[in-house]
């Protein structure tokens, strides 16, 4: 008996990684980071070119170089929430997890009956502000 064996490559994806570039309409940021820049790349101009560098290994620094850079000026993109939650309600949320921390960090059973309490009025506004919100 005969077996046909198919080789499945493996595939090895990289995120994106999405920086903050609406920062450098703002000419202080956008100057600081073609400064950062250009020193780097000074950085790399003085370094010794050997026999063992290739095209390859010279286009992996540069793109090092240019990636630490922005990572280091411009920083990641933040995620933005949905338009139809206020600030408020994002308020609120973040108010409820703490308390329900405190619930979680409680070490007698009163501190954690008045936690709970406390959490569950916080939790009814903020739930019925979101049902209001959408």
């Amino acid at each position: 008996m005969k077996l046909k064996l198919k080789n499945h490559p493996i595939v090895v994806r990289t995120t994106a990684q999405n920086f903050n570039t609406a920062c450098l309409q703002d000419t202080d940021k956008l100057n600081k980071f073609k400064i950062v820049l250009g020193n780097r790349f000074q950085a790399i101009h003085y370094l010794p070119n050997g026999e063992g560098t290739t095209i390859e290994s010279n286009w992996r620094g540069i793109k090092e170089e240019i990636t630490s850079t922005r990572h280091e000026v411009l920083g990641h993109k933040m995620h933005h929430g949905k338009q139809w939650i206020t600030v408020d309600t994002l308020d609120k949320i973040q108010e409820r997890r703490n308390k329900k921390a405190v619930i979680n960090a409680s070490r007698t059973n009163a501190e954690k009956a008045k936690a709970q309490a406390e959490y569950t009025e916080d939790s009814n506004t903020s739930t019925d502000t979101i049902r209001i919100e959408s």
